[in-house]
């Protein structure tokens, strides 16, 4: 669960970055919608980590072991254009629906009820923000 947890941390991030830097003709709907993304996987930090605390389990807590687990890469710090970003957060969500499913797998295999079951919530939520994001292309 700490890789799925870093995977969140660091896209937490990206989302604010690439909210701070879209830019172009969708800019106002693109800002918006990525301000909700990032409240979201916010929230769903905490909740990993809390589930993880309930099971025993220890989250990495340092922006170096987040990093250094996470599959999701940095945003560039640049101004992205805001259908790139479509392209970006796509991958990104996909990646994290598919670490969620793995997540619900592995709590299943190993009895956690708590975590199979919020896991189920996870995938919803990848599983919504997946396909809306692949309508709009």
């Amino acid at each position: 669960m700490n890789a799925f947890l870093s995977d969140l941390v660091v896209e937490y991030h990206k989302l604010q970055s690439l909210h701070w830097y879209v830019r172009g003709p969708e800019f106002f709907q693109a800002h918006a919608k990525l301000e909700e993304y990032y409240d979201g996987v916010r929230n769903l930090v905490d909740d990993v980590a809390e589930a993880m605390l309930m099971e025993g389990l220890r989250p990495v807590s340092r922006l170096a072991d987040f990093l250094a687990q996470a599959q999701v890469k940095e945003a560039s710090g640049e101004f992205v254009d805001a259908s790139a970003v479509v392209e970006v957060v796509l991958a990104d969500f996909q990646l994290l629906l598919d670490e969620a499913k793995e997540v619900k797998r592995a709590a299943e295999e190993a009895g956690s009820d708590l975590v199979a079951a919020k896991a189920d919530g996870y995938i919803e939520h990848f599983s919504k923000a997946v396909w809306m994001l692949g309508q709009s292309r």
